[in-house]
């Protein structure tokens, strides 16, 4: 009867399990410290998330297409390594609008983190090649 009762809970508990905003923004691509502070100061239900991947609310859909966008977004819409942006000297969060400038301005760290990115994505590229043929 005790692992009846163990098993109720645990099934119990993973229905209704809830995670920190900040891991949730993570999940959503968002920067926590720029969501609305109902979001920054509560708990996030799986469902919940799962309802705002689905039907995002206005705010989520701003700051998805303007920003300011964490590190990760940062560093994917610009085609480099999140650590290739620390060394660009880019810390802190970007907008959409300082993305585009960043892209046309082109400057030097941009162009060798890009360059440094596509050859690693080849090196991986290479690599999953060869151990597919192996495999096969």
């Amino acid at each position: 009867m005790h692992t009846l009762d163990t098993l109720d809970a645990m099934t119990s508990h993973q229905s209704t399990q809830t995670m920190k905003p900040a891991t949730a923004a993570k999940k959503l691509g968002v920067y926590l410290e720029a969501t609305p502070a109902e979001f920054r100061e509560g708990v996030v239900s799986r469902a919940e998330l799962n309802e705002l991947q689905t039907n995002p609310p206005q705010w989520l859909q701003d700051l998805r297409s303007n920003g300011p966008h964490p590190r990760p977004v940062v560093a994917a819409k610009l085609g480099v390594s999140i650590a290739g942006l620390a060394r660009g000297g880019v810390t802190e969060p970007l907008t959409t609008e300082q993305i585009e400038t960043l892209k046309q301005d082109s400057p030097e760290w941009l162009v060798r983190e890009r360059a440094t990115q596509a050859e690693v994505r080849k090196e991986a590229a290479r690599i999953k090649k060869k151990n597919a043929e192996r495999d096969a």
